[in-house]
């Protein structure tokens, strides 16, 4: 019987075969990535039986060689890329998990008792690149969230509660504590990495082991950035495009206007976000004494860690005390360079892209006229009027904190330190309250003008677009202009030659009003949850809560089990956006083909 051949001869149906196959190989290595994730918390978490452990350290390995085979097969199948640096990653990614494997399997000998934990000791990287294959492959997913017909506002919102959630289960892990931790206190403590806050009911330090603290860290790192814009910029670099539904759905977390630009301005956010949190870890260790830790690796974590969280203004400490930990609270220029991480980290995203895009311009125009290519052509206005108010709220902001610091505590933290000890105590005293975090002075020791100060510090926080969370500089700059113009008799809000919308107007004036119903209605309710507290340390803490900021008066551990789910909803609240939830739960109102006759209302 002749063979038939018009299944290879027909273009569609070959287009359709090859569909299907990359189907097959991406189901197994999404598959196999769960399970070797789930495989890895699982040996991290508990102390499974010895005949569990040889088994699931078997399965471990062998997915690890799927995860291998399947890559090589997508880059087979897939047409030739663009991205060719992402084909280079993932040969050398197959090869380097289907190597390892099979090193540690024995092939012949099929020796695999040795378990998962024991390989992570053996093998550190491959664990980790179990952890970063899981990451991917949920970041795909991403790119399909559209599909859900769901708002961007909603979506986000749903993001940080999944994100939360993951969190606490992982903390209440067995491993993850050295004396186990109730669920709420892992909820709390989710809660407060993700909404990078800083706020704890247990010592970071000495209550979470390496893999609490790692979980942490993590958490920070992801809510601090975003977990959209994570996943948007991952799930693109390995899946190789965007459509049109994507980047509209995109475009709104991370406030591009521009459709075509969208990759770029998140590999330009996931840039300066890796490069700042690595010279910062870089100089914290340089900065720091040998002889404080009890190796090299302790030193490297501890750098890396309180980079990371200043960077994120996420005020997460592995010191019992804090920057205060006795041996650390005179190291000053550390502390200088935690307090720069926590500006270039609360002054937002959008200030650097603009001011990158302005010096791009410059460069670039500069060199074709040096040669003589062409003539520099100027191009007005690349700093918008948001990143201008931004920059300069923020920069009175710190002169008025450093200045005020400076004459309320002379005579209280400051009192006996070196002039540069001083110097560098009132720097960081100016920058943590705006939504970072760290304390390197006693706090319960701080004078109360010095902490009403810093309630309003705090309440106004960092910049939009930022890891930071609070009012937001634009917000509070934008409501005093328009004080001012009132006051002033004018009709409009001008600043920098521009007129402010009267939308934005009315944000502010939303904003503004609800942080102070959310902030007054804690206080409130826990004051009558813990009546026993003082009402200025109550008020301090629900102010750091909903300002995402993380610095306390010591009351944190004393709350009741209703007083902490008061706090983690100003958390949720202060980091989300009180507006951005309003959006998403009220329904929109249609365009209104009416309007009713205008009339004042007498306001004093």
């Amino acid at each position: 019987m002749k063979p038939n051949f018009r299944f290879f001869s027909n273009p569609d149906r070959n287009l359709y075969f090859i569909r299907k196959l990359k189907a097959i190989v991406e189901g197994v290595v999404r598959a196999s990535s769960f399970i070797t994730f789930a495989l890895l918390l699982y040996h991290l978490g508990y102390d499974p039986e010895p005949i569990t452990y040889a088994i699931s350290s078997f399965i471990f390995t062998l997915c690890l060689i799927l995860i291998g085979v399947g890559y090589i097969l997508k880059i087979l199948l897939n047409e030739p890329s663009i991205l060719v640096g992402r084909v280079i990653l993932e040969i050398l990614l197959s090869l380097f998990l289907i190597g390892f494997s099979l090193l540690r399997w024995n092939v012949f000998g099929m020796e695999f008792s040795e378990g998962i934990l024991n390989y992570s000791r053996q093998y550190f990287l491959v664990n980790i690149l179990v952890v970063i294959l899981f990451f991917i492959e949920v970041s795909k997913y991403s790119l399909s969230i559209n599909r859900l017909k769901a708002s961007p506002t909603l979506v986000f919102i749903l993001s940080f509660f999944i994100l939360i959630f993951i969190g606490a289960i992982l903390l209440s892990l067995p491993h993850a504590t050295t004396n186990g931790i109730s669920f709420i206190d892992a909820l709390f403590t989710s809660t407060s990495a993700v909404c990078v806050t800083g706020l704890i009911v247990m010592d970071t330090a000495k209550d979470f082991t390496f893999f609490g603290q790692i979980t942490i860290m993590i958490l920070f790192q992801i809510g601090g950035l975003g977990m959209m814009t994570f996943t948007s910029f991952f799930g693109f670099f390995f899946k190789g495009n965007y459509s049109i539904e994507n980047q509209l759905f995109i475009r709104d977390y991370i406030n591009e206007n521009n459709v075509g630009e969208i990759y770029s301005t998140l590999l330009k956010i996931i840039f300066f976000t890796v490069l700042t949190e690595l010279f910062a870890a870089f100089l914290i260790y340089h900065f720091t004494d040998d002889s404080l830790f009890t190796s090299k690796g302790d030193q490297i974590f501890f750098a890396a860690f309180h980079a990371i969280s200043a960077f994120c203004n996420a005020g997460f400490s592995t010191l019992s005390n804090g920057l205060f930990e006795s041996g650390f609270r005179e190291m000053y220029s550390m502390h200088l360079v935690l307090a720069m991480a926590i500006i270039l980290g609360g002054i937002g995203f959008p200030v650097f892209i603009n001011y990158y895009n302005y010096l791009k311009h410059v460069v670039v125009g500069g060199t074709k006229k040096f040669l003589g290519i062409e003539d520099y052509r100027h191009i007005p206005r690349i700093s918008n009027i948001s990143t201008r108010l931004s920059l300069y709220t923020t920069g009175i902001l710190l002169v008025i904190g450093f200045v005020t610091f400076a004459i309320f505590e002379s005579d209280s933290t400051l009192e006996g330190l070196s002039p540069y000890g001083k110097f560098a105590t009132t720097v960081f005293g100016a920058v943590t309250p705006r939504t970072a975090g760290f304390n390197t002075v006693d706090m319960t020791m701080l004078t109360v003008p010095t902490i009403l100060i810093y309630l309003i510090l705090m309440w106004i926080g960092a910049s939009p677009g930022s890891t930071g969370g609070g009012l937001k500089t634009s917000t509070f700059a934008v409501a005093i202009l328009n004080t001012v113009s009132i006051a002033t008799g004018k009709k409009r809000v001008e600043v920098f030659r521009r007129q402010i919308s009267n939308e934005t107007l009315q944000k502010a004036f939303a904003v503004i009003a609800l942080s102070f119903l959310v902030i007054g209605l804690g206080i409130f309710l826990v004051m009558l949850f813990d009546p026993q507290l003082s009402l200025i340390d109550v008020a301090f803490e629900v102010f750091s809560a909903f300002s995402t900021v993380g610095l306390s008066l010591g009351i944190t551990s004393q709350l009741s089990t209703a007083s902490k789910l008061v706090i983690m909803i100003c958390m949720f609240m202060g980091r989300v956006g009180t507006l951005t939830i309003l959006i998403a739960i009220v329904r929109k109102a249609g365009q209104e083909r009416y309007k009713y006759p205008e009339e004042n209302v007498f306001i004093t």
